[in-house]
């Protein structure tokens, strides 16, 4: 007997797919479901990927990624976060999505239960099914920031997790567990020999405070990156890991034999992501965004849609619609129905107060929130 696949699909790409018809039908969609920043990649990067192809370097690395991009991460640590991160501590991966299934198809070989917290981006829970494992769903909510502490992980553990992962910033909520949390839930983890996952990959994208890492601070701690969201490379598929040496040569030999390695052309692209004319551009594409979140907080605010956490990173807002349904997903359909607004439903995120809760994604330009934001007026109103 066949047995079924035990994993849902992303509600928001049977948005996108409405999207498009309605697109093709002439309509005029202001998106703001998905989560890939609108601008370009930065020409500095582009051009070192045409460079690469021109010079033909397009054979394969090894698994664990071009040394000359390890050592760059581990130089942008040190310089930026003034942490210690040896290049060979770092694993270059097809993606952060690359690096999530690496490192799980790893914690869980033998343990099988992952704990994070709901909501959660839903590839966490998806890709540990995938792999045979179980998820520990964490209810949380604004009073921790939606994000999970050292007396949450205490009061659900159970002896058979194999690790915890935390996101900050958080898709989708854009809140950030700040780095002692983070510290606290790794020396309980320790006591129990477990490790701590910490998805890093807005890394960058914080608003009115530093970014943080907590890479290398603990021994049983591993960090996922991409260079996907504050240095807009998502079509070119590159994330890393950080993870203590004693790691390190399990996951080589994991990388080997799934993905075997990273784009060649896109890890010599991802060299210019660390130069200071790259830098620039990423910091003024940092402040449009923090433009864009105040912008729309504050057009939610006066529709009376609540903003129960104010997002500190990432490109999202998680907002309580709850004043006006109790039906997250159709709330989503109706508005892009009739006034071809694009947002996603709670539920693509878990189930702890999904029906009340949807996600902004703040990936278009200030003169399209306003729009949008017009439009949802209207749909309030009607």
């Amino acid at each position: 007997m066949k047995k079924e696949l035990d994993i849902t699909p992303f509600h928001v790409m049977d948005i996108l797919a409405r999207c498009k018809q309605m697109e093709a039908q002439g309509r005029d969609v202001v998106h703001m479901e998905i989560g890939e920043p609108d601008f370009p990649t930065p020409q500095t990067i582009a051009n070192a990927g045409i460079a690469a192809i021109q010079n033909q370097l397009t054979q394969y690395t090894s698994a664990l990624g071009l040394f000359e991009l390890r050592a760059s991460i581990s130089e942008y640590y040190n310089k930026r976060f003034s942490v210690s991160v040896e290049p060979e501590q770092i694993v270059i991966t097809p993606g952060a999505s690359g690096a999530l299934q690496l490192i799980l198809s790893y914690v869980l070989l033998a343990d099988k239960k992952l704990m994070t917290c709901d909501p959660t981006y839903p590839c966490n829970r998806n890709v540990t099914r995938l792999m045979g494992g179980e998820v520990v769903a964490v209810p949380v909510n604004s009073e921790t920031d939606f994000q999970l502490n050292l007396r949450l992980v205490e009061e659900n553990w159970q002896d058979d997790i194999a690790a915890v992962l935390v996101a900050s910033p958080s898709n989708p909520t854009g809140t950030l567990c700040k780095q002692a949390q983070l510290l606290e839930i790794a020396d309980f983890l320790a006591t129990k020999n477990k490790l701590l996952i910490v998805d890093e990959i807005y890394q960058g994208l914080t608003y009115d405070i530093d970014s943080e890492t907590v890479a290398c601070l603990r021994n049983n701690i591993i960090v996922i990156n991409s260079f996907s969201k504050y240095f807009g490379m998502t079509g070119w598929r590159v994330g890393w890991v950080v993870a203590p040496m004693k790691h390190i040569s399990t996951l080589d030999v994991i990388a080997q034999n799934t993905y075997l390695a990273a784009s060649t052309v896109a890890q010599h692209a991802a060299l210019a992501a660390f130069s200071e004319e790259t830098k620039q551009i990423l910091e003024q594409r940092r402040e449009m965004f923090k433009q864009r979140r105040d912008i729309l907080c504050d057009a939610l605010s006066k529709l009376d849609i609540e903003v129960p956490v104010m997002p500190q990173g990432a490109f999202y807002v998680y907002a309580d619609v709850s004043r006006y349904s109790n039906d997250s997903f159709l709330f989503c359909r109706e508005l892009l129905d009739s006034k071809a607004v694009a947002i996603t439903p709670g539920c693509d995120f878990g189930e702890y107060q999904a029906n009340q809760y949807v996600r902004f994604a703040y990936t278009t330009n200030n003169e399209r929130i306003s729009i949008g934001m017009q439009r949802l007026a209207e749909f309030l109103n009607a």
